[in-house]
């Protein structure tokens, strides 16, 4: 049963919106990322391999974070999407966290996969 708050990636996985950090400088000038959470990460990690992740980082940049980031003001210059399966916090170690990143250059439309 998928609940309200879940969002359905390609994978048939499922994530839950945990926070977007906003105002943070990256690598490629003004970053905006959007962190999802998915508690069973750790558990299937090994089993994703490359395509499978970037489609689903791909699908939450497409279908979740262009929608919001219109609404945000000065608009930036990649867009940082991660999974982990459990809250970290910005900025911190978790070396215990399973977690997956992936960078997209935003040209005001879409977003271009520039990979870590």
């Amino acid at each position: 049963m998928v609940l309200a708050d879940e969002i359905e990636l390609p994978s048939g996985k499922a994530v839950t919106f945990h926070d977007v950090i906003w105002g943070e400088p990256g690598p490629a000038g003004l970053t905006v990322r959007f962190r999802f959470l998915d508690p069973d990460l750790a558990a299937t990690i090994d089993e994703l391999d490359f395509d499978g992740m970037e489609a689903d980082t791909a699908f939450l940049c497409e279908t979740y974070a262009l929608e919001r980031i219109t609404e945000m003001g000065p608009q930036p210059q990649q867009i940082i999407v991660s999974i982990a399966d459990r809250e970290v916090p910005f900025g911190e170690p978790a070396p215990e966290a399973a977690q997956i990143f992936e960078a997209y250059a935003f040209d005001g439309e879409t977003c271009t996969w520039e990979g870590f």
